[in-house]
C-alpha cells in the first residue's frame, strides 16, 4: 500500500473495516498507551525537578544572546535554594497565562528573611516592572515556575510552529493516528 492510498479517506475506511474488533481495539489501546506514557513521563519530571513545568520553550528574543526564540529550557525549582542575582528564572505573574524567561537583576532582602527580586530580559532596555501585575514592584518565590539549568537550541521551534499554525498541529495528530491505526504487527 502506498502513502497516497494510506492517506486517502476511502483507503483508511477500508483498512478499518478489514480489521476485526480485536485488531481495532489493540490499535486504540496502543495509541492510548503512547499518550499515557507521555503524561507519566511529564509527571515524573515534575516530581524530580520540583517544577510545575520542567520544560519550557523560549517564545521571544528578550533573552538574546543567552537564549533564542525556540530554545528548549530544562528547569528545576527546589524551594530551599536561594534566588541569586544573575540567575535565569521562569516566572508567572497574575493575569498572564504564559510564563516569562528573564534574568534576576536585583534582590531586596528584609530583616524578617523574606526575599523579593526584580527581573529583566537581557535584550530589553528596562526592567520587568511593566510586565508584573498592576501594583506589583517585585517578584517573590511563589511567582517562580523554575530556574534554567540547561537548554537545547531551537528544539522548541516545532511547538512555536504548532501554536502559530494550528492546522499543522492537527496534521501531525492525524498522521500519528493514521500510523497507529495502520501499523499492524
Amino acid at each position: 500500500m502506498g502513502i497516497v492510498e494510506a492517506l486517502s479517506l476511502d483507503g483508511l475506511l477500508n483498512d478499518i473495516q478489514r480489521m476485526d474488533k480485536r485488531q481495532f481495539f489493540y490499535q486504540v489501546l496502543s495509541f492510548g498507551m503512547i499518550v499515557s506514557s507521555a503524561l507519566m513521563i511529564w509527571k515524573g519530571l515534575m516530581v524530580v525537578t520540583g517544577s510545575e513545568s520542567p520544560i519550557v520553550v523560549v517564545l521571544s528574543g528578550s533573552m538574546e544572546p543567552a537564549f533564542h526564540r525556540g530554545d528548549l529550557l530544562v528547569l528545576t525549582n527546589y524551594r530551599e535554594e536561594p534566588v541569586r542575582v544573575g540567575e535565569i528564572v521562569v516566572f508567572k505573574v497574575e493575569g498572564r497565562d504564559i510564563p516569562i524567561v528573564h534574568r534576576v537583576i536585583k534582590l531586596h532582602e528584609k530583616n524578617n528573611g523574606t526575599v523579593k527580586f526584580l527581573t529583566k530580559g537581557d535584550n530589553n532596555s528596562v526592567d520587568d516592572r511593566g510586565l508584573y501585575a498592576p501594583g506589583q514592584l517585585w517578584l517573590t518565590k511563589k511567582d517562580i515556575v523554575g530556574r534554567a539549568r540547561g537548554f537545547l537550541p531551537f528544539v522548541g521551534m516545532i511547538t512555536i510552529y504548532m501554536n502559530e499554525y494550528p492546522n499543522l498541529k492537527y496534521a501531525i495528530l492525524g498522521i500519528l493516528a493514521l500510523y497507529v491505526l495502520l501499523h499492524r504487527e
